[in-house]
């Protein structure tokens, strides 16, 4: 999130103005001050940021539809600059289910007047023909939905944040976000992911070719690209099993270092059914068995290498090996797995 470098020290006194120009339903002071919030973030010192992110998280719902979308962006920066996520988040995540359904109903609506290829929020404006068609709340809805996936995925970055999250406003949105992206097209994969990102994750990793297993536990991963080196990183560089090894930098930008190093894949990662569990989707995708999310690791059928990294660069990823299970613990949790399948049969 970039905002122009000017005017440090002057972010609260904007903040004061918008306030007072949203709760006085002064539009021109309000689009004055709101310019100004824009001007004087880049150089606020970071105390003024932080107090400015409560402040108009506070506000957020108060202010009209046109600008909220932004200034929850706003917000989310003030947490990127380290402003409180927990006291931000409610009023973002209200914001965003309001946003959602509000999309979803932009989609009906256009689909029964006619249809036709959607407008792109980022190309095209809203007119008076496009308001009766669909709707001002609806049309709003579609205008600031991808403000408000940016603004939601700066809190879900913090672990508190995703574990203190009503699990119904999650399920919620995710299954309302579904029908958006199939009528438009648009992919809402970083709010999907971030919606689904798992902490404190119990994961059996059953590796086929030694008939070993290992509890480990996982926090914080956005992606299985994420996931696979630093399972690689964890189990094959503590000698546990045969396959290539990360760096210590491959890993540590899997966790919690700046930028991307490039690295090579040690396993084809497999559920328990047999079915492949690709690098590109997210840990969420792995089965649940017998309480824990159940990997098997078998050999990598091609040579494949990819940028290591964290989907999420704001959000810090872990994965800790617990305990070699014994060798009872590991026949029970083989016991559920199927035989391995040739690539052919996989794809």
């Amino acid at each position: 999130m970039i905002f122009n470098r000017k005017g440090r020290g002057r972010l609260l006194e904007a903040v004061s103005d918008f306030e007072a120009a949203v709760r006085g339903q002064d539009a021109d002071r309000a689009e004055q001050a709101f310019g100004a919030l824009h001007e004087h973030f880049g150089e606020a010192g970071d105390q003024e940021v932080q107090e400015a992110g409560a402040r108009l998280a506070a506000l957020l719902m108060d202010v009209p539809p046109g600008p909220r979308g932004t200034v929850a962006v706003i917000v989310g920066a003030c947490v990127e600059r380290g402003a409180d996520a927990g006291p931000c988040a409610p009023a973002v995540f209200e914001g965003l289910l309001d946003a959602v359904r509000g999309a979803g109903e932009f989609c009906e609506r256009w689909a029964a007047t006619g249809g036709g290829e959607l407008p792109d929020p980022e190309s095209s404006d809203v007119d008076d023909a496009l308001l009766e068609r669909v709707g001002p709340q609806a049309a709003m809805a579609w205008w600031t939905l991808q403000q408000w996936e940016m603004a939601s995925v700066a809190m879900l970055n913090h672990p508190g944040v995703r574990t203190s999250l009503d699990p119904a406003l999650r399920g919620e949105v995710l299954a309302l976000l579904r029908p958006v992206e199939e009528a438009s097209g648009h992919d809402f994969k970083c709010l999907t992911y971030a919606l689904t990102v798992l902490d404190e994750e119990p994961l059996v990793a059953l590796d086929r070719a030694s008939g070993r297993g290992y509890a480990l536990r996982m926090s914080g991963i956005g992606d299985n690209f994420q996931l696979h080196t630093l399972l690689a990183r964890v189990l094959a560089g503590g000698g546990h099993v045969d396959a290539y090894v990360p760096s210590a930098q491959e890993a540590a930008v899997c966790r919690d270092a700046p930028g991307q190093v490039p690295t090579t894949g040690s396993f084809n990662l497999v559920a328990a059914d047999g079915s492949w569990i690709w690098n590109e989707g997210a840990p969420v995708d792995i089965p649940v068995v017998d309480g824990a999310r159940l990997l098997v690791l078998d050999p990598p059928p091609y040579p494949r290498g990819w940028p290591a990294g964290r989907f999420f660069p704001g959000m810090q990823g872990d994965l800790v090996l617990e305990r070699v299970l014994t060798d009872e613990e590991t026949a029970r949790w083989f016991a559920h797995v199927a035989p391995a399948k040739s690539p052919g049969a996989a794809v």
